[in-house]
């Protein structure tokens, strides 16, 4: 069942208004404009520095175990990364300008109009994330280097191209939205169809024409629909809703691409990997992820790659294909995987969220410190510099991660029958493939 939020007058008009959004966005800048310069100038142990704290324990708590399971690409509406380039984009920070965009406005590629790009540059950080998360400089360089990376792809392309196709959040955020029970849709497809002038793409003196490039009458999933609000305040029929829904629904509807695919085996396999290395107790495979630019890291890259683009995806495909067999399926290799792998979804959102409890919780004492310290400076500002580490439930941590893996396992065993009833394919190597791994990762975190 779906419920239409916008048909609350309150909360419609809180959509439509700019301010509420803009003063989030505004401490949103703010914050990640400090975490850059504290990077630069702060403390260079990372457990006491703001950038780290903050971005990688206090941010990534909010997003992978709030914001992406209930909201989807929510976190997308507010993100301050492309708020510079948009603003001189578009000549005006608030207001519509009423004219057309500057700077040069080109059109992404054709061929790269694709999560192939983001697919790089999320393994890229993941590659070097042990590095980026306990390095306050480096995190900065990495966040400053994506700032200026969106601005300039503003000034050259048109639209958020940045968040779209190159941004490496934005892609895994992209895929777990479909997920999530949070829309934004079209009321009637057939008051699109009659629209001429198609301001919720091409803009009005309403409101800009959609950042992300889509057409809200041809959206079917969350997965590229940024949330901006945009289209509500530019349709002049009242035509979209934002609406609540079952988990997962856009899940029903399997895809038919393989950069999502592997955009799935991707963020799968490196919640596996981030549970070995940052959890468990392998120093060797520490050491190695750790030490950059030596031959121990090197190996541990070509683990890494190949067990991402190589094991996963290949006892995956195994899978399909013995279910292919099972029931004398004639839809192509090709299709069966895709379709499939849209079903491992739940899982590894499941996974991710599994991980970031022990990671979260074991953590999250250091915000205290940092928020009164936040350079490592000595400073005291809200009386809470002086606050040990220590982890919180412990106690209940391996119930919650076992809950967790146990129900991301029956929402993918469900999601795969869907599937597998939609494209006449048994789905019974697939459900045991992902108990495997499951249990595999349960293991990694115990």
């Amino acid at each position: 069942m779906r419920s239409d939020l916008t048909r609350f007058p309150f909360v419609k008009s809180l959509l439509k208004n700019r301010w509420p959004q803009f003063l989030v966005w505004f401490v949103m800048l703010a914050g990640f404009l400090f975490a850059i310069l504290s990077g630069f100038f702060g403390t260079p142990v990372g457990n006491r520095n703001f950038g780290i704290v903050f971005v990688w324990i206090a941010w990534w708590a909010v997003l992978i175990l709030v914001a992406v399971p209930f909201f989807g690409r929510g976190w997308c509406s507010v993100c301050p990364i492309p708020l510079p380039g948009e603003w001189l984009q578009r000549g005006a920070i608030m207001n519509p300008p009423g004219k057309k965009p500057r700077w040069f406005n080109l059109r992404w590629p054709n061929k790269l109009r694709n999560i192939w790009l983001q697919n790089l540059t999320f393994t890229l950080v993941a590659l070097f994330s042990s590095v980026i998360l306990t390095t306050p400089k480096v995190t900065s360089i990495v966040l400053a280097a994506m700032l200026f990376l969106a601005i300039g792809m503003s000034i050259v392309f048109e639209r958020r191209t940045f968040c779209r196709y190159l941004c490496p959040v934005g892609g895994f955020i992209g895929l777990y939205a479909q997920a999530a029970p949070m829309e934004l849709r079209v009321k009637n497809k057939q008051v699109c169809l009659a629209c001429k002038d198609k301001p919720c793409y091409n803009g009005s003196e309403a409101g800009y024409g959609c950042p992300w490039d889509v057409f809200p009458g041809g959206l079917t999933k969350n997965t590229y629909c940024g949330l901006c609000m945009e289209c509500l305040r530019t349709c002049p029929y009242d035509n979209i809703s934002v609406n609540t829904r079952p988990f997962s629904a856009d899940l029903s509807k399997p895809s038919g691409r393989m950069d999502e695919a592997f955009k799935a085996f991707i963020m799968l396999g490196a919640a596996m990997i981030y549970a070995g290395v940052l959890l468990g107790p392998w120093g060797k495979i520490k050491l190695a992820a750790y030490s950059v630019g030596s031959l121990s890291w090197f190996g541990y890259t070509a683990v890494f790659l190949a067990f991402i683009f190589g094991l996963l995806p290949a006892l995956f495909l195994g899978a399909v294909g013995i279910g292919k067999v099972l029931t004398k399926s004639t839809l192509a290799l090709k299709q069966s995987f895709t379709a499939f792998a849209t079903a491992i979804v739940p899982l590894g959102l499941m996974f991710w969220v599994a991980f970031s409890l022990s990671f979260v919780l074991t953590n999250a004492a250091y915000i205290f410190s940092s928020l009164s310290d936040p350079f490592g400076w000595g400073w005291d500002l809200f009386g809470t510099a002086a606050i040990s580490w220590q982890p919180y439930l412990t106690s209940l941590l391996l119930p919650l991660q076992t809950g967790v893996l146990v129900g991301g396992l029956l929402w993918t065993a469900r999601t795969t029958q869907k599937v597998g009833s939609k494209v006449n394919i048994s789905p019974i190597p697939v459900i045991i493939f992902s108990t495997v791994v499951t249990l595999t990762m349960l293991g990694l975190l115990l």
